[in-house]
């Protein structure tokens, strides 16, 4: 079960890239952040024509977070206490009992913006949310945008980054917290390497530098984690023209132990025949 977290930077926009992206790399979940549009106006069409089934909290403009899976969705969460009303906590339970979230924390702007004590209470709520779903005892993945580069070799240069806003160390000591109740990173889970990034701004040449960061994560909970048997960064997206300053992150888990997939979604078999 390939599950992966992708901030699209407006889903209309980045249509085309994402339609080719979960045709080539086919995902079985993608969890998207920065989809910029109300759910009236998300392209439902081109997605469940391709047998996607949608959960969706949108905003006109900014933010707005979604869950896409070829599973059945039989439960949604669409609030996060602490969100203040803003479009940026999804979650859903799939028909083989998963439970993903799509989460999309603020960026704070800058340490002395106003909106800087936002995003650390942003995080104190996803640890609030998370610790409760732990203890319901399920394979959960959190992932998302979190905006967090966690460690050292996260960043492309730890001293111009000192604390930054992404790198300040506010930030970092509320991820470790979210660590600290029994997450698992997934993709440092197989890979210890520093400078991998799933973000590079569009400004000052960063893409073809390769000054990025790693802020977008896949944090799964110790039935998840037991699990997980790949992870990995897809910087393909981000090459390519009119693309997301953002590529996704994915990882795959064993399904051994969960309910066979044509037993919950029998119209599985016949799309993915057609798709091939």
């Amino acid at each position: 079960m390939k599950i992966a977290t992708w901030n699209v930077n407006s889903v209309k926009a980045r249509l085309a890239a994402l339609l080719d992206w979960l045709r080539t790399a086919a995902p079985d979940v993608v969890l998207l952040q920065e989809t910029k549009c109300v759910d009236a106006e998300f392209p439902r069409l081109e997605l469940e024509s391709q047998g996607w089934h949608l959960a969706l909290r949108g905003q006109k403009t900014y933010n707005g977070v979604a869950v896409l899976s070829r599973l059945p969705i039989e439960e949604k969460v669409r609030e996060l206490a602490g969100d203040g009303g803003e479009a940026r906590y999804i979650e859903a339970k799939l028909a083989n009992g998963v439970r993903v979230a799509s989460i999309y924390v603020p960026m704070g702007q800058s340490t002395e913006s106003d909106r800087f004590p936002v995003k650390l209470a942003f995080l104190d709520a996803i640890r609030e949310r998370a610790a409760w779903l732990l203890g319901q005892e399920e394979p959960v993945v959190l992932g998302g945008d979190y905006n967090v580069a966690p460690e050292d070799g996260d960043v492309f240069d730890v001293a111009v980054m000192e604390g930054q806003v992404l790198f300040h160390p506010e930030e970092r000591r509320r991820f470790r917290r979210l660590l600290h109740l029994g997450l698992t990173d997934a993709f440092r889970a197989f890979h210890t390497e520093a400078h991998r990034f799933s973000w590079w701004d569009y400004r000052a040449g960063a893409w073809p530098r390769d000054l990025g960061l790693r802020i977008d994560h896949l944090l799964l909970s110790p039935q998840a984690a037991d699990r997980l048997v790949a992870s990995g960064i897809d910087k393909g997206p981000r090459g390519k023209e009119k693309c997301s300053d953002h590529t996704p992150v994915w990882c795959e888990l064993d399904e051994s132990g969960l309910p066979r997939r044509d037993a919950v979604d029998p119209g599985r078999a016949q799309h993915d025949n057609r798709s091939t």
